[in-house]
This record gives structure tokens, sequence and C-alpha cells, in this order.
């Protein structure tokens, strides 16, 4: 059998056209996974990053809100206990709290219980 020469016969053509779309399809699917690998890693640092950029606010924040608290709340100073009340006042602030009761001011409940608390101290 004579072999022909020049252009490839049908056959010929057909295996050529396959091997081209098996290799462009092969060559495109890999670029699509690499690309979906690339966009993947973009993501997760775009997600890193503003992550980063919260934690950094939220640092911020929490050492102004310090700073107020600092600022705000003067240092506490020993200062000495309220002398106790004295004989003379615990009875002058009685007759105050039964009068109030009198006028209607305070229940029954209300002056004992700051009678106790006159008393008490």
């Amino acid at each position: 059998m004579r072999r022909r020469m020049g252009r490839p016969g049908l056959m010929g053509t057909m295996a050529r056209t396959a091997v081209v779309a098996g290799t462009a399809t092969a060559v495109s699917g890999g670029m699509r996974r690499h690309s979906a690998q690339n966009a993947a890693a973009e993501q997760q640092a775009a997600a890193q990053q503003q992550q980063a950029m919260v934690d950094q606010a939220a640092d911020q924040a929490a050492a102004q809100v310090q700073a107020q608290q600092a600022q705000a709340a003067p240092p506490v100073q020993d200062q000495p206990a309220p002398a106790a009340m004295s004989t003379d006042d615990k009875i002058a602030k009685i007759k105050e709290l039964g009068e109030l009761k009198t006028a209607g001011l305070l229940s029954e409940e209300e002056f004992a219980t700051e009678k106790a608390k006159v008393l008490g101290s």
C-alpha cells in the first residue's frame, strides 16, 4: 500500500483534533484550579488582615477605656471614718423621723428601719 504524502486523511485530522482538544481541556482545568487556589489564598489573607485590624481596634478601645477610667476616678485617699453620732444627735434624728411619720411621709416599717439605723450607728 502506498503512503500518501501531504494533508492527513480524515482519521489523522480527527486524532489531531482530539489531542488538541484534550490538551486544551487539561490546561484550562489546571488554570481554573490554580485560579481557585489563588482566590482562596487571597480571601484567607484578607480575612486574616481584617481580623488583625479588628483586634487592633479592640485593643485601642480597651486602652482608651482604661485611660478614661484612670482619669475619671481620682485616687482614693484614706479618709477618717465619720464620728459616731452623739446621744443628743440620735435623739434629734429619731424625733425628726417621728415627725415625718406623723405627717404621713414615712410608713411604720420605714420609721422602724430608719430608727434601727440611727440606734445601730
